[in-house]
């Protein structure tokens, strides 16, 4: 029988996810934090499962909120294709070949070399300063791109090479290292938002069903309704987020969210200095 604790730090896990998978702050980063400090009693098998998993709700609020601008047909009066809408989808698959081409096959050679509590404090830094220097720079600048419509192939390829550096180094924030790709290359700040969400769809769905035959469909009650509350509390959380970034992205820039990556790239380097200190003292 699961305890209400277990619940309560699915619920928790959920409320994470929610937040930094949509908000360019890496939500690798906030998850080794996270689980510094709350463990769920979990095998480590279904764990590395969970925390990809999850990532279903978030995805499912992107489909809810901007269903008329991802689902190409329409049955009101009369059945209706729209071709702009199966056109957007060609230019999201190839942002993903990118990461599906060289991620998929070094993946574990990537989590090998990179997944560690370094290498994500100083991709959350580095990104972090990204975001501040190419809004400085694009202070004054006119966005080239501020329709969906004008992303070309090429333009969401470039956008795909960015999303691997996510596949690379975690910390990097799929959503941050896409936004910042699409701000460099001239994209305004509420395309390369949406752009992100709708190329979350195919990749999230992809990485969560590979976890899932990876980890096996036998799952335990326990295991079942921790991973079910994990994503109905990302999904509720990810609704909110996601209208809050697009509301606050119309008057704001990306600059905050810099200076909380270098805040937090910087606290999780203290913290695991620390804790290694106090090992070696021990």
């Amino acid at each position: 029988m699961i305890s209400v604790m277990e619940i309560l730090k699915a619920i928790l896990f959920g409320i994470v996810e929610g937040i930094t998978e949509w908000l360019p702050i890496s939500s690798t980063g906030h998850m080794i934090l996270l689980n510094e400090f709350v463990t769920l009693d979990v095998s480590p098998e279904f764990l590395e499962m969970f925390l990809v998993v999850i990532q279903l709700g978030a995805i499912l609020a992107v489909v809810m909120l901007f269903w008329d601008k991802i689902f190409p047909f329409h049955f009101k009066e009369k059945p209706v294709i729209q071709k702009e809408i199966f056109v957007l989808w060609f230019k999201i698959l190839v942002a993903c070949v990118p990461a599906a081409v060289i991620g998929l096959a070094f993946d574990d050679v990537f989590d090998a070399l990179f997944y560690n509590p370094w290498c994500v404090a100083i991709a959350l830094i580095a990104f972090g300063i990204a975001f501040i220097v190419i809004e400085n720079r694009n202070k004054n600048a006119s966005p080239k791109i501020t329709e969906l419509g004008q992303i070309t192939y090429q333009t969401a390829f470039m956008i795909g090479v960015f999303q691997l550096l996510a596949a690379v180094f975690p910390g990097t924030s799929r959503s941050g290292a896409t936004i910042v790709g699409a701000l460099l290359i001239g994209v305004s700040r509420t395309v390369a938002a949406e752009f992100t969400f709708f190329l979350a769809i195919p990749v999230m769905l992809g990485a969560s069903l590979l976890k899932v035959v990876k980890f096996g469909f036998h799952f335990t009650s326990g295991e079942a309704v921790i991973l079910l509350t994990g994503m109905i509390v990302a999904f509720l959380v990810s609704v909110i987020v996601i209208r809050f970034l697009m509301g606050y992205i119309k008057k704001h820039d990306f600059k905050v969210f810099g200076w909380y990556r270098i805040i937090l790239g910087a606290i999780v380097l203290l913290y695991f200095v620390l804790v290694r200190y106090m090992f070696m003292m021990a």
